[in-house]
């Protein structure tokens, strides 16, 4: 049985990943930080598994005292740019916060793969062609013929070298099909760098993606390695790759085209082996007709399209992905007894789901822990609350790329923050930029996009950086 080593300052995380993994079959220890960790030898355990940001030594630092352990590395995307150094440093993978529990369980899977050690349950799932960690379902859910057509798409393509470009509303698990085309390839081993285009500021997008050179803008004290080059020989994922601006596209499409990138303040290129793969829940196509979107970028990544469908179109899949995030949820919050009325399960197929898989794990979650009995009822569940007969946008990614209202949207009750928040970034966003709306709201950067993307309100574009 492996042995892991859970090393994280947050008594949360450290126990929601400790008895997941236990679950799994795993033999796990914990450490609150590196210190901590010396107890039990790092370098005798088969894996380690570290947060970034520990209290006293940083997790990298586990990557010396336990050389011959592979060593993976926890962080947030507001970190991404040391986690990447981390890899330079010799970490075999990093997970970014917060992670799907099968996300993870399958970056533990994977690196374990590699020195040829697996779970028990692992190793018993593995004479199951629908449930080995080469399979996209043991990484997504879905029994329904669409979802099932997803899967074909992805055994198809992932062996190939082919660019891929993933559409699918919010919420719907783009990044989880394109962890499984990663694992199905023959990068396999190498790593998979996933970056959210929305989430890093506009004005360092270039140099996070391409890197740069000491002294290339003011702040640059020493040169960098972008994300880019840090995915030579694996994959790099770009999520909500409608966000590009103009430069950072043009740039990208040389990497497609040349494969090649030049760092910011470089005058030298330099080769780059990388699989792309791209994601979206926009119509870049009507982007490319408002020159919001670069038309030849736009044919280099759609090479392959897979569109994953909404939940709304996956009815068959409602109560097994519920039963499932049910399971997870109650022997995380100790409620192992939980169930779904009937009329629970009704409600649950009743719900149009605007916020796809993402919101209905969201909606378990909180149920559970709402629940003080054994079942869980449509009162508990509470989805009148997120908008049960409330109008769905035509998604962009079937054409409609202009700004959407909701239908109740003339309504008394619906002059909310919701309303303010919309009326303040179309009157603002001309002349201010995304830091600034977000400061002035009171919000984070990410939540600012979280909530364009939720009301349909497409970002301006700069003409510089």
């Amino acid at each position: 049985m492996p042995r892991i080593l859970i090393v994280e300052d947050e008594d949360i995380i450290r126990s929601a990943v400790r008895k997941l993994l236990q679950h799994a079959g795993y033999e796990v220890f914990d450490a609150s930080s590196v210190e901590d960790a010396e107890q039990y030898e790092p370098d005798q355990f088969d894996l380690i598994i570290s947060d970034l940001r520990l209290p006293g030594a940083a997790g990298t630092e586990l990557i010396s005292r336990a050389p011959n352990t592979p060593v993976l590395i926890m962080t947030s995307y507001a970190s991404l740019r040391s986690a990447v150094d981390s890899m330079k440093m010799g970490a075999v993978e990093y997970i970014a916060k917060p992670f799907d529990h099968d996300e993870m369980l399958a970056a533990v899977d994977n690196i374990l793969a590699r020195s040829g050690k697996t779970s028990s349950q692992a190793q018993q799932s593995a004479t199951s062609d629908s449930d080995t960690p080469s399979d996209p379902s043991a990484i997504m859910f879905g029994q329904c013929e669409p979802m099932q057509r997803v899967f074909t798409l992805i055994r198809k393509v992932a062996p190939t070298e082919t660019t891929v470009l993933i559409n699918g509303e919010s919420g719907t698990g783009k990044e989880l099909a394109a962890r499984a085309l990663h694992l199905l390839s023959p990068r396999a081993s190498k790593p998979l760098i996933s970056v959210n285009c929305a989430a890093i500021p506009e004005s360092l997008i270039e140099s996070e993606l391409f890197g740069h050179e000491k002294g290339a803008f003011t702040g640059a004290v020493s040169a960098r390695t972008g994300l880019i080059e840090a995915a030579d020989g694996g994959s790099l994922f770009l999520d909500e790759i409608g966000e590009l601006p103009p430069e950072a596209q043009a740039r990208l499409l040389r990497v497609l085209q040349e494969s090649e990138i030049r760092r910011v303040g470089s005058t030298q290129s330099q080769k780059v082996d990388v699989r792309m793969i791209a994601a979206t829940h926009r119509n870049l196509k009507a982007m490319t007709r408002t020159g919001e979107f670069r038309e030849d970028l736009y044919y280099r990544l759609n090479v392959m399209q897979i569109r994953i469908p909404p939940l709304r179109e996956r009815q068959g899949d409602i109560l097994g992905l519920a039963r499932r995030f049910l399971k997870r949820q109650s022997e995380k919050m100790g409620k192992p007894n939980l169930n779904l009325s009937p009329e629970a399960m009704r409600a649950l197929e009743r719900h149009r789901w605007p916020g796809n898989v993402r919101e209905l794990e969201n909606a378990i979650e909180r149920a559970t822990i709402l629940c003080d009995g054994d079942v869980i009822t449509p009162y508990v569940l509470d989805l009148d609350s997120e908008g049960h007969d409330e109008h769905i946008p035509e998604t962009l990614v079937e054409g409609n790329n202009e700004q959407t209202r909701s239908a109740d949207a003339d309504s008394a009750n619906d002059l909310s923050l919701e309303d303010y928040f919309q009326h303040f970034v179309l009157e603002n966003q001309d002349r201010m930029s995304e830091t600034e709306l977000a400061q002035k709201l009171g919000i984070s950067r990410k939540s600012l996009w979280e909530r364009r993307q939720r009301l349909g309100i497409p970002r301006k574009k700069s003409s510089g950086n």
